[in-house]
């Protein structure tokens, strides 16, 4: 037997076959609002002047972390020693020292008073030799993809150098076709933090280059990556490639429908730079009767369909970015980390207050 759900995909797609499409999106366009219902949105907590110093926070050690000791005028003393991953340090025959979240001026006081025992007056000299507590994520069309020790103040230029530089063709020798720098995104805390890669790298506006802290991910996707990505009140929330055409009832049906309940009148379509995205909000039920023109989507737009009434385009354009940058993360980073790991779906917490 047909399932109810079969059903309404193929009811969708027939409608993608009958409905005429509706004129494609162009948000760079400057009559894109009026013409196409697209706004630009101002994502809120944004880049702050702060970001761009670099932390007055003192050092604090973490495992891996090098530390070269030496109790001073005493032979025999000098030792290179890590942090262990139980955050203790173990140094000649003192018992394991906990270190973690220690200053390297605390750890020369702690290991003075405890080798009182054994010397008399000891003078301890404390170098940080190595910091690996302290790591971003570089991913994506890099020269050098991977894991990276903060061992100084980093900001995202230096990060991305650290990192062999932006990918370029050894055929053009460019970049330009290799990194898509409009939909390049650093996470921070498992929050999207609106770096617009493209002003920092083609045009140079240091007011981009934040300083990057322990836990950020940079990812710097491929431009010839050709993928429309379904959010929200679907039964399979997906990326879906691209092939030819996709519009807005067939990325539906790809996403295998709609979930019971889904609140189709407002559904969102952010497309653009993800730092300055521009949104469109478009009434899915009309679209599905055949009253409105299908949409002709484009490559790397964001779709989703929420649950329930919503008024402010812009808290839910921030939500919908956190959740689409966060999947990217977790795939590329399982990626990464182990070779053919199975992708992660996109979640989302769909509806909510106004």
């Amino acid at each position: 037997m047909i399932t109810r759900g079969v059903v309404s995909i193929l009811f969708m797609l027939m409608l993608t076959a009958c409905s005429p499409l509706g004129s494609r999106f162009d948000p760079y366009s400057p009559t894109a609002s009026a013409q196409d219902g697209f706004k630009s949105v101002s994502l809120e907590g944004g880049i702050k002047p702060e970001d761009l110093q670099p932390s007055r926070e003192p050092f604090h050690l973490g495992p891996g972390d090098k530390l070269e000791i030496e109790v001073m005028h005493e032979e025999g003393t000098l030792k290179q020693c890590w942090v262990m991953p139980d955050g203790k340090l173990y140094y000649l025959a003192l018992k394991g020292q906990k270190v973690t979240d220690l200053s390297v001026p605390e750890v020369k006081v702690l290991l003075e008073k405890e080798l009182r025992e054994f010397y008399r007056n000891p003078q301890v000299s404390v170098v940080l030799r190595g910091v690996f507590s302290r790591r971003v994520w570089i991913l994506g069309r890099v020269n050098t993809p991977g894991l990276y020790p903060i061992e100084s103040p980093m900001t995202v230029l230096e990060g991305i150098s650290k990192a062999g530089g932006l990918f370029t063709s050894r055929f053009s020798g460019t970049t330009e076709e290799l990194a898509d720098l409009r939909h390049s995104f650093l996470i921070r805390k498992g929050e999207f933090m609106p770096v617009d890669f493209y002003k920092l790298i083609k045009e140079g506006d240091l007011s981009q280059n934040v300083y990057v802290q322990d836990g950020d991910y940079i990812y710097l996707p491929s431009a010839l990556s050709q993928e429309v990505y379904i959010l929200g009140a679907v039964k399979q929330p997906k990326a879906i490639g691209f092939s030819d055409q996709v519009t807005l009832v067939s990325a539906v049906a790809g996403a295998q429908g709609l979930l019971p309940g889904a609140y189709a009148q407002r559904a969102v379509i952010i497309r653009g730079s993800l730092a300055k995205p521009a949104v469109a909000t478009v009434n899915l039920n009309l679209i599905l009767h055949g009253d409105q023109p299908d949409i002709a989507l484009q490559p790397r737009d964001i779709v989703w369909i929420p649950n329930s009434p919503w008024e402010r385009v812009e808290n839910y354009a921030k939500m919908v970015i956190n959740s689409f940058v966060r999947t990217v993360a977790a795939n590329e980073g399982s990626h990464a980390a182990v070779k053919n790991s199975q992708s992660v779906q996109p979640s989302i917490g769909i509806g909510g207050s106004k």
